[in-house]
């Protein structure tokens, strides 16, 4: 298929790296956009037609991607250039026509440490059963401190891993333990499916890129509960949305039961947000983490989820933080300003008796 843009799709991926932006955005009608510290900017280049931007796509998918994305009408997958960087993609249709994004994925996994996450998450990733939650908007990091996680168990312990994801983001290589990889799609019909044989695959360790319906938030619960050790995603801001995210899923005659299952298989939550510096080179971590201590089951057994802040903020000698916490801590060492601290926090009121612009 001849090409009706004037630059190659490789070239935009190597501008995007270039650029250290962490996505680039295509779409009929304008020039290619990239998003760099989370703020979209347009690159000086010709507007992409219909036919141009089909042609660009069409490029690097497989025949079995084309007519996924032909019957689907949208199409999740990965795509590596060699010697630059992984990209995790999205395309659908729009007004009748293509549109796609792309997440750059590096090939190198960062560790716990260089990310700025509390040093208890490695305790999290020595334990032998339950489930780990990473929580946050879309963007803010979670499949990169789910592959650093992993990493770190990779690093550390002998076990066997087993992943399932939507598409395959970070590449892991065996190191103390072994990795399987399923890419949904490719490798496996669904997470659902996936799910019931992976316990007989003879895992200790299962990720499960997002637990996205009933059947997947079942099973994870049902593994987490029966000696694995389980990591997954939510779209959740902060941990007890994220309790009742997992709750409200299933009808009101079992959630009796689910809270109970839950809070005996949870382990801890990071829930986390990317925050601009203050000096406008990059964006630094916030992180809430709640570990699951007797009172925090007993609050998801009987239904207060919503005093699980309380426990969070008085938890400090654990390690737990609030985000509003995580924020303000920031805030003091100078990484980001208060008005983003404001902008980012969860509850103003307690914010503002925090910061001291509001205790003059």
């Amino acid at each position: 298929m001849a090409s009706t843009y004037p630059i190659d799709i490789n070239s935009l991926f190597i501008t995007t790296i270039e650029r250290n932006a962490s996505d680039l955005h295509l779409i009929p009608g304008a020039p290619p956009y990239i998003r760099i510290d989370g703020k979209l900017e347009r690159l000086d280049m010709p507007v992409i037609t219909p036919e141009g931007l089909k042609t660009l796509i069409y490029s690097i998918l497989t025949d079995q991607q084309k007519e996924t994305l032909e019957r689907e009408l949208e199409l999740d997958f990965a795509y590596s250039l060699s010697g630059v960087s992984r990209f995790r993609g999205n395309i659908l249709y729009q007004r009748g026509s293509l549109g796609a994004a792309f997440r750059v994925v590096p090939y190198n996994i960062p560790n716990i440490e260089s990310l700025g996450l509390p040093k208890e998450v490695k305790n999290l990733c020595s334990l032998s059963q339950g489930l780990i939650l990473v929580t946050g908007p879309t963007g803010s990091g979670k499949s990169t401190t789910l592959a650093a996680m992993i990493d770190y168990i990779n690093s550390n312990r002998y076990l066997n891993i087993l992943t399932l994801e939507d598409p395959i983001e970070f590449l892991h290589k065996h190191d103390k333990s072994i990795i399987c990889q399923r890419e949904v799609g490719s490798d496996t019909h669904s997470f659902s499916i996936a799910l019931r044989h992976a316990l007989r695959h003879d895992p200790d360790v299962i990720l499960i890129g997002e637990m996205r319906d009933l059947d997947s938030i079942s099973i994870a619960l049902t593994a987490a509960e029966t000696g694995h050790l389980v990591l997954s995603t939510l779209h959740t801001q902060n941990a007890p949305l994220s309790v009742s995210r997992i709750i409200d899923v299933f009808n009101d005659d079992k959630r009796s039961y689910i809270r109970q299952q839950l809070s005996n298989s949870l382990q801890g939550i990071v829930s986390q947000q990317l925050i601009p510096r203050v000096d406008g080179k990059g964006r630094v971590v916030a992180v809430e983490f709640m570990l699951n201590t007797p009172a925090v089951r007993n609050l998801i057994r009987e239904g207060k989820e919503h005093q699980l802040y309380s426990i969070i903020q008085t938890g400090n000698a654990l390690g737990m933080q609030t985000m509003d916490q995580a924020l303000y801590k920031l805030y003091r060492e100078g990484k980001i300003s208060m008005e983003s601290a404001l902008n980012y926090c969860i509850d103003k009121k307690e914010m503002g008796r925090m910061l001291p612009i509001f205790n003059c």
